[in-house]
């Protein structure tokens, strides 16, 4: 089965793309435990998935989607319910395949989730593993290897999974040289085309016409309502940036921490692996110890021979290209066995073999990191920093109930609170639902500032959040009501939408009675466009146009078809002459063809395999719940 993953991986890829929160963040504790944290937000099979574990993972899909955005994404968008069932969705699907997987046994070797570590290119310099990399990169997402090695081989659990119903789709050749034949189809045409835009210049627009458009689209010639603005941000930033760190507060913080600012010792190892299952046999144990007992003794002999005997021997696929070095590493990032025998050895020495779960291994310590202290002014910036934090967290949870309860209790007037905490009452241009900056770009916000309170009381809004632990609070300074436009500001745009309108009605029926002209073997009057050349698979017409066209019987040429374009033109195009292509049977393209076929029908298998699984496990989703989630 793992082959399986690995010989299919695009297909894999394909089908967890489908899945949306990625699998290395919820390992199998967050499949199966039931937190008590909050509310059951699902179940499946009688697995709950919790309201904070539905949180976690919208903020983690929040989090996503503003990165991939570059921090541009409309708020609404985040906290919208489609995001949330999106989300939802997407664990109980995790959640009916780590059951599927548990309920199958669907196993992962230790050698098989190495082969997977050693073999992402995050992990790895100049094109080898490195273990020390491996290590900080995952200690970076506030994980131990342990834990990360958890998660992923719930992960690869799942790809077995995957590849196996991939492997369900099958493209007969024929259907995807069809495929090909049609894509690679070209046709030679020219056009005759009836411009709405010059056809309706010099049409006749009345006034009654004019008036009568007015009256009859109200809302066109509307302007919304629209105000301006007084606000105040308040934010940690503010709070920061008000914050004095004393030098003795940074001195207590730094000698109250020594193990903070302590680097650990740190060795250098290289090691030859000679694979032994854990369940193995006796005399299989025995033999494979003395065959490293006999390695041992001929290092020891000479040193020199360790590189090329790991190349040689070791079964680390990770490790015996290079020489078997694993580079610098700390206590608490190998295994028990593995690292008590490193950290015993001094520089140099070759141990005796050591057995782990990975099976039995030749070690050499060939560098050695003693422990230190950064000095304090190296980290004197990261303390201050970091007190510095600490400071305007404590201050900003005080303030932002004070600032929230000024302009609450103050509620003609922003001036009391700015003052209170030292900020500046700004001034907007004008806003309007339709066109709001930042920080009016937030429904809450706007709903309070367009609210009567607002708008006709002049009060002001209560302190709100609008992300990333900002409040606002405003107030409406001037304010104009929608109203609809008089109708000479609108004359002229009325004046123009007739005159289009005008123009695509003389263009379709122009067009259309060309066209059947044409039909019954008359020749037009006007003149042709330049032939082109237009091919299915490459579009260079709008897609109505290419419809018509490659839907158009060949037979007999020319052939004609007309159709109405979305901006008002009618235009007519004649098929010249159809030409298509020869698809030798051994054509590479249509291999291309049936992989990406095959690609969409693994798509389509995996979403009804998923169906069915949630119908398997009963899924029960709380609506409640999840309603309350998104208030």
């Amino acid at each position: 089965m793992f082959e399986a993953v690995r010989n299919n991986k695009r297909i894999a890829q394909i089908i967890l793309a489908i899945l949306i929160v990625p699998f290395a963040f919820f390992g199998m504790d967050a499949y199966f435990s039931d937190s008590a944290t909050g509310n059951e937000v699902a179940k499946v099979g009688g697995s709950a998935i919790s309201a904070y574990d539905f949180d976690q993972a919208l903020r983690e899909q929040q989090d996503r989607l503003r990165t991939n955005a570059g921090g541009q994404v409309d708020r609404a968008l985040l906290e919208s319910a489609e995001l949330r069932r999106v989300v939802l969705d997407n664990l109980i699907n995790q959640r009916v395949l780590a059951l599927y997987a548990a309920e199958n046994r669907l196993v992962v070797t230790p050698q098989q989730l190495q082969e997977t570590i050693a073999a992402v290119p995050a992990f790895q310099e100049e094109g080898r593993f490195s273990l020390q990399r491996y290590e900080n990169l995952v200690r970076a997402q506030g994980m131990t290897p342990a834990t990360f090695e958890a998660r992923l081989a719930q992960d690869v659990r799942v790809q077995q999974i995957v590849a196996a119903v991939g492997d369900g789709g099958f493209v007969p050749q024929a259907s995807a040289r069809r495929f090909l034949d049609a894509q690679l189809e070209e046709r030679r045409v020219r056009e005759l085309r009836f411009a709405a835009e010059r056809l309706g210049a010099d049409a006749t627009v009345g006034e009654e016409q004019i008036v009568a458009y007015y009256e009859a689209n109200p809302a066109r010639f509307e302007r919304p309502a629209r105000l301006q603005a007084e606000y105040v941000v308040f934010d940690r930033a503010a709070i920061e940036q008000k914050v004095e760190i004393a030098d003795e507060a940074v001195r207590a913080f730094y000698d109250g921490n020594p193990q903070r600012f302590g680097v650990p010792e740190e060795r250098q190892a290289r090691h030859i692996l000679l694979s032994l299952p854990a369940d193995a046999a006796q005399a299989e144990v025995d033999k494979v110890m003395n065959e490293a007992k006999a390695i041992v003794d001929a290092l020891r002999q000479d040193p020199g021979k360790f590189a090329d005997l790991a190349r040689e021997k070791s079964q680390d696929p990770g490790s015996a290209g290079n020489g078997g070095d694993l580079g610098f590493f700390g206590r608490g990032m190998m295994v028990g066995a593995f690292e008590d025998a490193v950290f015993a050895l001094d520089k140099g020495k070759i141990g005796d073999p050591v057995r782990s779960e990975f099976g039995v291994h030749i070690i050499q310590v060939t560098d050695i990191k003693p422990s230190s202290t950064r000095a304090l002014d190296e980290v004197r910036s990261e303390i201050v920093a970091e007190l510095r934090a600490q400071e305007a967290g404590r201050r900003f949870a005080e303030l932002a109930e004070q600032f929230a309860n000024t302009v609450y209790e103050q509620p003609d007037s922003l001036a009391p609170a700015a003052e209170a905490i030292g900020l500046e009452v700004r001034t907007s241009d004008w806003i309007s639902r339709e066109s709001a900056p930042e920080p009016f770009n937030n429904e809450r916000l706007l709903n309070a500032l367009f609210g009567e309170e607002a708008t006709q009381k002049g009060r002001n809004t209560e302190a709100i959040e609008i992300g990333n632990g900002t409040l606002v609070s405003a107030r409406v300074k001037t304010f104009e009501a929608a109203q609809r436009l008089p109708l000479e500001q609108v004359r002229s745009r009325i004046v123009d939408e007739l005159r289009r309108e005008a123009g695509r009605k003389q263009a379709r029926e122009q067009g259309e009675a060309t066209l059947a002209a044409l039909g019954k073997g008359d020749s037009a009057k006007a003149q042709w466009g330049e032939e082109r050349t237009l091919q299915r698979g490459a579009p260079g017409l709008p897609a109505a146009a290419m419809q018509a066209v490659f839907s158009a019987s060949a037979e007999p040429l020319p052939a004609h078809v007309g159709v109405a374009l979305a901006e008002g033109d009618y235009v007519i195009y004649r098929i010249e002459a159809v030409q298509r292509p020869e698809i030798a049977a051994e054509d590479p393209r249509i291999a291309a063809v049936a992989a990406q076929y095959g690609q969409l029908l693994a798509g389509r298998d995996f979403g009804a395999f998923l169906t069915e699984l949630r119908q398997r496990y009963e899924v029960q989703i709380n609506a409640s719940a999840l309603q309350v989630q998104q208030q």
